[in-house]
This record gives C-alpha cells, structure tokens and sequence, in this order.
C-alpha cells in the first residue's frame, strides 16, 4: 500500500483501486435466434463469408472447408433451440475462433458480427447452476448493455465448451 500526499492530510491508497474498472474485454458480439452472443475477441481468428457445412445433418455440429483447410462447424441455432438457422436472405457469416489449444472451428452467424469493449467488472461469471440447466452451459459469463432505449442481455461462450480440447490419445483410428 502505497500514501499519497495532499496539502492537508496523508490517505493510504489502494494500488490495485481503480485497475479492474481500466482492465477491459472486447467481444464479438452476434444474433443466434433470440439470443445476443459473444465471443472474447482473443480466441477470433477471423470472420469469413459462409460456406455451406457438410455432414449428416441430425447434428448441429458440420464440417467445412476454408482456406484448404477442414474445419468444424456449429450450427448454435440448432444446438440451442434444437431448430437448423433459418435460411436468410443476403449474406450469412462464419466467425472463425480457436478453443485453448489452438484448434479452429467456425460459428454460423446470421449477420455481421459487432465489437463490444467492456470494463471486466460489468461482466460476471455465470452461476455453475445455471449452466448444467439451460441449453446455455456452453456460456461462460454474462453482461448487460444498454441499447438505445432497452437493457441487453449478451452470453459470452466458453470455447473450451464449444470445442471441448482433445489431445491426439483421444482419438481412436
């Protein structure tokens, strides 16, 4: 703790006051159904035009191919409200994110994502109970922001829970 002088009198200040409300996080934020999403802009690696997934289909998770590369695709309107993205008129997006061990995979979004700057201490950790109940355990925080003349709630998803790490042991060939 260190003391800062003034004309009339010596205060302790906290060194750490005021440091969490400078710390921020930017997030790309997107639309997925009636949801508003995020994704912390460190795990983005880019956002491309979308390219049709391929797969069985019963799934909400695909494969796709960008830059001659095979990369696997969520589907997070299937995957949360159990419904494939409603076909748009126009273009759609694929946000491509990598999950703690640098794997690549794609997030079909309906519309061009946006970029959020935040304070840390205006987002908050969701409830562990929370997740195990809701289609909403691949998010890890939440935070809300004030839209023109209403409040919006935006989940921030875990990557490590959208793309779980797998280690090549993992694999069964």
């Amino acid at each position: 703790m260190t003391t800062k002088i003034t004309s009339d009198y010596t205060s302790p200040v906290d060194p750490y006051l005021g440091k969490q409300e400078s710390r921020r996080c930017k997030l790309l934020v997107f639309q997925t159904g009636t949801l508003t999403l995020a994704l912390p802009v460190n795990s983005v690696k880019k956002i491309t035009h979308y390219s049709p997934m391929e797969g069985s289909g019963t799934t909400a998770v695909g494969l796709i191919y960008v830059d001659e590369m095979e990369l696997t695709a969520i589907d997070l309107h299937k995957r949360l409200f159990k419904v494939p993205q409603p076909p748009r008129e126009g273009r759609q997006f694929l946000i491509l994110a990598k999950n703690s061990i640098e794997e690549l995979f794609a997030i079909l979004v309906p519309q061009t994502p946006s970029m959020l700057d935040l304070p840390l201490s205006q987002i908050r950790t969701l409830p562990e109970s929370y997740r195990r109940g809701d289609t909403l355990e691949i998010a890890s925080h939440v935070t809300r922001v004030q839209d023109n003349d209403h409040l919006v709630t935006i989940f921030v998803l875990d990557v490590d829970r959208l793309v779980p790490p797998m280690g090549m042991g993992d694999f069964v060939f």
